[in-house]
């Protein structure tokens, strides 16, 4: 797929910070329980960390107890892309920024309770947060 941005990846080595790297470029996972974004409460908005693009709103994170922020979907539908993941012996859902193609984490069919009953489990390397103005 093309993207909007596309980028060598000397370019985003030299963007990221090497953890940022491992996820968004790589499609690694960060540890559960150990992002920065994870409790994080205020209102405001998440954006891809490697290319700035809005993605989700505060008022769609809830605490799915899975160990990193969830959301319940997306600020738009082509805000992401998503793409089947078998890797890990596992039948997925990836979920990428749809601006850069960064990898922010996967969404499963299991957020009960929610509007959607979706559980877009996203890793706090892939995020940047910005608050809303008081």
């Amino acid at each position: 797929m093309s993207y909007n941005v596309n980028k060598s990846e000397d370019e985003w080595r030299s963007e990221l910070t090497p953890e940022q790297f491992a996820v968004l470029r790589e499609s690694g996972t960060e540890r559960p329980w150990t992002g920065e974004l994870l409790d994080e409460e205020r209102a405001g908005l998440y954006a891809c960390a490697a290319c700035g693009s809005e993605l989700f709103k505060s008022g769609t994170k809830f605490d799915s107890h899975c160990g990193w922020p969830s959301f319940y979907e997306s600020i738009r539908p082509e805000a992401v892309q998503l793409l089947d993941d078998s890797s890990h012996g596992m039948q997925r859902t990836e979920v990428r920024c749809a601006n850069c193609g960064s990898h922010l984490g996967h969404v499963f069919p299991d957020g009960f309770g929610t509007p959607t009953g979706d559980r877009y489990c996203m890793n706090s390397l892939s995020l940047s947060f910005t608050p809303d103005e008081a």
